[in-house]
């Protein structure tokens, strides 16, 4: 059988890595510069833990893991109708009982509820987890992908989502990716829903918005009208998500809007102070308002986030939001947050796209020795050791074979330097050094190999 990977899954090689290593640690070293620690959960939750808090899109994506023992096939076929359920959404604690994290944040709210005794409020961590969605595989869009995700538990202030908005700056500024960072607020979108006829329209709006760079304005009336909204209700939520000009201005045309929902002015008002703090920093021209913006999970409450690159056709690398009660889904009341999260993989196509990487992280084996012999290799063993003492990635070529089989290895793994070293040159305590991509040939005196490399004088 000719083997293959699962579909939406990938095999990374050391050079696309080496890029991925370097978004992570570009987005660790801001995390921890605003004061957030490390934390690591499971890869799979149990199912009731997951399901119900990503709305009914959600949990159609989440991967479950069958239950040992259901690998009988009468067992199977009795079960036929309750699997369908469970593909649909449902669960059956006969069939599965766990499945592979959707996200990192509701896991992060269990680790809270589990620990919130223990821990110091607030409570500010970050995570760099594969995350799973049974989603169809497209640009950008993965069955098994990475998040990066920094969350507080345990405070209320705005602050919060001011300095999430500047880690969101810092990163991208670091990476050299131009982005624009959108900004909303559920509370105005709770208002809209009230004008649409009350709050049990919350769902149906958001999740119908969330999707109008998808599908464009027309379908989204089409979706609105499915879920039970009427002509008049269909052109207010048109009429909103179409509010244009400076923040500012759509500020203006808000308050206008919702000038006797106390919700609505509530969120308005969250708004206006987080874009205020913010004037003075470089984040100033990223932050835009934009009132399509949804984000459509359940359990956001107050601001809403999402990071889009400019000038490159891809969905969003960001997004998060604040989420009042989040806890409360696991019988803990009275503990706020409010997350981001980095989309790794779609960081990663837009800097492939963009060619921004940095040639410097793509740096591997420094120097090969040459493999000259069973006697030669103790001698070759303890200056490659040297040489890994001083921080020198060093490598000595596994057999002693023809130099040019050891050249042709050197060369396709871009190793720029071969050290050859025979029985004359232990003797004269010597050792010829060859730069690969200089073309030259140099002899020089064994203790010198490593100060010279180091000072790039080869």
């Amino acid at each position: 059988m000719k083997p293959s990977l699962p579909q939406g899954t990938r095999d990374f090689s050391s050079t696309v890595l080496r890029k991925r290593n370097f978004i992570f640690q570009t987005i660790k070293s801001v995390f921890e510069l605003y004061g957030f620690e490390p934390l690591e959960t499971p890869a799979m939750e149990n199912t009731e833990t997951l399901l119900g808090k990503y709305g009914d899109e959600g949990d159609k994506l989440i991967f479950k893991i069958l239950n040992n023992g259901l690998d009988n096939p009468a067992k199977k076929e009795s079960a036929k109708a309750d699997f369908d359920l469970v593909l649909e959404g449902k669960t059956n604690k006969g069939i599965t009982e766990r499945a592979l994290r959707y996200d990192l944040t509701i896991p992060f709210a269990r680790y809270v509820a589990m620990n919130h005794g223990q821990l110091s409020l607030p409570f500010k961590r970050y995570q760099m987890q594969p995350v799973w969605r049974a989603d169809r595989p497209q640009r950008g869009r993965y069955r098994e992908f990475y998040q990066c995700d920094a969350d507080v538990a345990g405070s209320t202030s705005l602050l919060h989502e001011i300095e999430l908005s500047l880690i969101y700056s810092s990163v991208f500024e670091k990476l050299g990716v131009p982005v624009a960072i959108n900004i909303n607020n559920r509370k105005i979108l709770n208002a809209l829903a009230n004008l649409c006829g009350g709050e049990d329209r919350m769902t149906s709006i958001t999740v119908a918005i969330d999707k109008l760079d998808k599908i464009g304005i027309e379908k989204v009336k089409e979706e609105l009208i499915s879920r039970g909204l009427n002509i008049e209700q269909v052109a207010i939520v048109e009429s909103f998500i179409s509010i244009e000009g400076s923040n500012e201005e759509k500020l203006e045309k808000l308050d206008e809007m919702f000038n006797s929902d106390e919700i609505g002015k509530q969120g308005i008002a969250e708004l206006r102070h987080i874009l205020s703090a913010v004037q003075q920093t470089t984040l100033n021209q990223q932050l835009v308002i934009d009132l399509s913006l949804a984000r459509g999970l359940n359990y956001y409450t107050g601001s809403i986030f999402e990071v889009k690159a400019t000038g490159v056709q891809m969905g969003s690398i960001g997004g998060g939001g604040r989420y009042d009660d989040l806890t409360g889904l696991f019988g803990v009341k009275g503990i706020a947050g409010v997350g981001i999260s980095f989309g790794v993989d779609r960081i990663y196509d837009v800097m492939d796209e963009l060619g921004i990487f940095p040639e410097s992280i793509q740096k591997g084996t420094t120097v090969l020795f040459f493999n000259t012999g069973s006697e030669e290799e103790k001698h070759i063993l303890k200056m490659a050791q040297e040489l890994r003492s001083k921080g020198i990635s060093t490598e000595i070529f596994h057999e002693a074979t023809k130099f040019d089989k050891q050249f042709k290895y050197a060369e396709r793994k871009n190793i720029p330097y071969v050290v050859i070293i025979g029985s004359k040159e232990i003797e004269a305590g010597t050792c010829m050094v060859k730069n690969l991509l200089k073309s030259t040939q140099v002899e020089i005196n064994a203790s010198e190999l490593a100060q010279r490399l180091m000072e790039n004088k080869l």
